[in-house]
């Protein structure tokens, strides 16, 4: 078997399809949950907190130099900046509960798919039928 044909026999396998949607979602749902934090929770965040914006926190270690006319110079200056951190690790928070609810939903959906009885197959309950008919003659 040629290196190529074994390439595509792998690459076609299910479960390398399945991985590769699943990255596609998970980059898809990953962008929609960091609008909803950026956009929505963040804000509000910042509202009940008296305004307090995270991402303009930072200690710093080396001002920035400044040019005569007043303008900061780009590129000097270094600073630790705290606040990315602190706001990467909230939208970690949220996006890991969110994903938990979801785990535990699916997880209860299918535990009741699993519970509920099947009904049985048409052709089982017909010679059901046909055995309790002549079970009566």
């Amino acid at each position: 078997m040629g290196m190529i044909s074994e390439f595509k026999d792998f690459a076609m396998k299910g479960n390398m399809m399945d991985m590769a949607v699943g990255i596609i979602m998970g980059g898809a749902f990953g962008t929609v949950i960091k609008s909803l934090i950026e956009d929505v929770i963040m804000p509000v965040i910042g509202h009940f907190s008296g305004g307090l914006d995270f991402s303009s926190k930072k200690i710093v270690l080396t001002p920035a130099e400044i040019d005569a006319a007043g303008a900061v110079v780009e590129g000097t200056g270094s600073a630790i900046s705290y606040g990315s951190f602190i706001n990467a690790m909230i939208a970690f928070v949220i996006l890991a509960w969110v994903l938990f609810i979801m785990i535990k939903g699916m997880n209860k959906a299918k535990k009741a798919e699993e519970e509920a009885p099947a009904a049985p197959p048409a052709n089982e309950v017909l010679l059901a039928e046909i055995r309790d008919l002549l079970a009566k003659k």
